[in-house]
This record gives structure tokens, sequence and C-alpha cells, in this order.
């Protein structure tokens, strides 16, 4: 069965995290097994031509991702987490939002200079999360080769952000 007929799983929750927004929840995917089984392997098939040998998941559901496709794959996992989340080593960046700034962290050897690199995260929505992960990982010399996401909202034009990097995503709104 292919994730196209679990679509109706993802709920929309409007005026979350803010007034105005309406947040696409795939909480409900998660906890359907066929779904999440489907999600997965769709996921794996549309990134196979990337030919990563690491991925990376964006804190916190892209770890949801990332994880199951690395032991599809056969690749690594690496991860991109929020500050003070990570006991060894990090390499930082500071990026702007659309209504200021985060920071987001990696082990500064998570990635062998020169590896071949996916990112993952659930939702690409404005890109600036995607875009830092990116040049996180470039900091300490990985190759990224593509993005995967379960969902593009297209709307938001976040690829744009990608510098023309390769982008698959499974489910377009």
């Amino acid at each position: 069965m292919t994730f196209a007929s679990h679509v109706g799983l993802i709920r929309d929750v409007p005026d979350f995290p803010k007034p105005g927004i309406v947040f696409k929840d795939i909480t409900p995917v998660l906890q359907h097994g066929p779904a999440l089984r489907a999600a997965i392997d769709e996921m794996c098939a549309m990134s196979a031509d990337f030919g990563a040998e690491v991925i990376v998941g964006i804190e916190s559901r892209g770890f949801l991702f990332a994880a199951p496709m690395a032991y599809a794959t056969g690749c690594g996992m690496a991860i991109v987490r929020k500050p003070g989340k990570l006991p060894a080593h990090c390499v930082r960046l500071d990026y702007a939002l659309e209504y200021g700034s985060d920071r987001i962290e990696m082990h500064a050897d998570a990635i062998v200079p020169g590896q071949r690199v996916l990112i993952v995260d659930d939702v690409l929505a404005t890109g600036g999360t995607a875009a830092a992960a990116a040049q996180l990982v470039r900091s300490i010399g990985g190759n990224v080769v593509g993005f995967g996401f379960l969902i593009e909202l297209d709307f938001l034009s976040g690829r744009t952000k990608l510098d023309g990097v390769p982008v698959a995503s499974l489910l377009h709104y």
C-alpha cells in the first residue's frame, strides 16, 4: 500500500503554534504502522539516487524519519540539534528566521570531510532551518547531495533557500 492512501491521516491544526498558521500534524501518521512504514519506504526510494553516505536528521521530527531511513539504506546518521543538547565538541550556527533568529549545532566529528549527506526533516516550510543545517554540514566538510521531506509547503517557497540542491518531498501542499 502506498503512502498516498494514508494522506488523510495528516490533520490540520489551525492557529498553531500561533494565530494564522495552519499546522500540518503528522502524529496520526506516526501512530499508524502501515502509514509510517509506507512513508519511510517511499522517502528512502525517492532519495535513493542521491547516493548519500550519511543521513542528517534535524531536531526533532526529522529524527523520526532519518533514523529508519539510515537503517533501511545502510547509511550512517548524524543529528542537528538545538543548543546544549549534544555532549561532545560541537560546531554551531546562528541563523535568521522570519521573525528573529535561532541556533543549531552538531558534533564537529559527525561528518567525515567529503561524505555525501542527505538532510532529512518532516516538513519543508520557509527553508531557513534546512538551509542552516546544510551550512553547518558544509562547515565540517560534508557534501550536501540532497534534502528529503515528508511534506513540502510549496506556497512558502522554502526550496529556493536550498542553493539548488535536489529536494525530494513525498507530499506537496
